[in-house]
């Protein structure tokens, strides 16, 4: 086969991960307790330090591991480029957002690819993680990587494996999370599959090409976009029409087959579901199509916010004041439910859309003390009792926290508005509307 694959199969392969965030952490991770030499790559200096110094910084790495590795020398980082030279196999896994446009910025994978050319050397294995529009590792990675003067799938090997990291998951993580591979040339493939084979306890679903993984991730997160689009929709309707959608949704659930549910809310965060149809409605450009469906369900998504804060106008009039300098609380500004991360937060959106309306708003979240959006520091308050809660004209709970006393907020609040069903469980809803 190659030089490379008895490397892997010996585990006596260098492995790198360029990109050290959400994705690239969990996975360098995973690389090194696997037995492999491990090697992280990144531009901020916080957190090669971090890494180096056995500090965990990523929710779903556990402490204890990373302190581990770290020690024994199986894993540590650097900014150090020409370290690429030594690894036998990289994987990038950096940040892909948009633009004030709204159209991919591939920057980063741009200059990771520009980065690796100078200490490219032969039998060596380059997987791009970050999610991208399909195309992006033939008709970009490949042509960069290949002014080394290497030829892809003779000299050096390329695949796509998109990452499919759910922070706070409880149950899936990198290392138990299906894989899917799609290599340039046949080989390229089945080297990369055996690398991840390697390491992971899941399976590894082997495609055709890099185009093909491409296009799945972006299915995975489309999918969940146009579903969430349809019952935010309905949401909207439901209200007008006084129906409990989130008992509608209780009820379709009871149906075995044909139906799976998917819940109302603010908007959409994270970095993926929220970005990812617009990668697939740019490059359809290309092709003169027009992606309808998905482009009228991330206008109802992108719309929420607006809506929430529209909503929240309305109950507050509900009680004769006006939302310009009432007093609204937010519960939660993550983007979900018991992580740390507020990337895409629609809670922020909607905290903003409040803010222009002349609300005076704070949040509370457990987990986030403080976030950075346009350039300005918001800080959560240190804690909600019975004094705080009753000095706000209105709470609004935008992320259902399990470590928050809901039967506490409920009996402590003048009123609640709940975007998230997170006081399901609270018998008295006389103060409690439901989006």
């Amino acid at each position: 086969m190659s030089d490379l694959f008895d490397k892997i199969k010996s585990k006596k392969a260098i492995l790198g991960v360029i990109g050290l965030g959400y994705v690239g952490l969990p996975l360098a991770v995973e690389k090194a307790k696997a037995g492999f030499i491990t090697i992280g790559f990144d531009i901020q200096k916080d957190k090669i330090d971090k890494v180096n110094q056995g500090i965990n910084y990523i929710g779903d790495v556990i402490n204890e591991d990373l302190e581990q590795i770290v020690k024994s020398g199986f894993l540590r980082a650097t900014s150090d480029f020409s370290e690429v030279a030594r690894a036998d196999a990289v994987c990038i896994a950096v940040p892909t957002p948009l633009d004030e446009y709204q159209q991919p910025d591939i920057s980063y994978v741009r200059a990771s690819a520009e980065s690796i050319v100078p200490y490219m050397h032969k039998d060596m294995l380059i997987v791009l993680e970050s999610t991208t529009y399909p195309g992006t590792t033939e008709e970009l990675l490949k042509p960069i990587l290949e002014k080394s003067g290497l030829k892809c799938g003779v000299d050096f090997y390329l695949a796509f494996s998109p990452e499919r990291v759910d922070p706070g998951n409880l149950i899936y993580k990198t290392k138990n999370t299906p894989k899917v591979v799609g290599g340039v040339t046949k080989k390229c493939t089945e080297i990369a599959a055996l690398m991840y084979e390697s390491i992971l306890e899941a399976p590894v679903y082997k495609v055709s090409s890099p185009a093909i993984a491409e296009m799945e991730k972006i299915l995975e997160n489309t999918y969940r976009n146009i579903n969430i689009g349809l019952v935010n929709e309905l949401a909207i309707l439901c209200n007008k029409m006084n129906i409990n959608i989130w008992e509608v949704i209780d009820a379709a659930k009871s149906k075995p087959y044909g139906f799976q549910a998917f819940y109302p809310g603010p908007g959409l965060g994270g970095h993926c579901i929220p970005l990812d149809p617009y990668y697939l409605s740019w490059k359809a450009r290309e092709f003169g199509f027009h992606t309808s469906m998905i482009e009228t369900s991330m206008m109802i998504n992108d719309k929420m916010p607006e809506y929430v804060a529209e909503r929240s106008s309305k109950i507050l009039n509900r009680f004769k004041k006006s939302v310009n300098q009432s007093k609204i609380l937010i519960l939660g500004v993550a983007y979900k439910q018991d992580i740390d991360d507020y990337r895409e937060s629609p809670a922020i959106k909607v905290i903003d859309e409040l803010e222009k309306l002349g609300a005076l708003v704070s949040y509370f979240d457990p987990y986030i003390p403080e976030y950075k959006e346009h350039g300005k520091v918001k800080q959560s308050l240190h804690e909600i009792n019975e004094k705080v809660l009753n000095c706000y004209d209105l709470v609004l709970i935008t992320s259902a926290h399990t470590n928050i006393d809901y039967d506490f907020v409920q009996k402590n609040s003048n009123f609640i508005f709940d975007t998230k069903n997170a006081m399901k469980k609270v018998e008295n809803r006389s103060n409690i509307e439901l989006l």
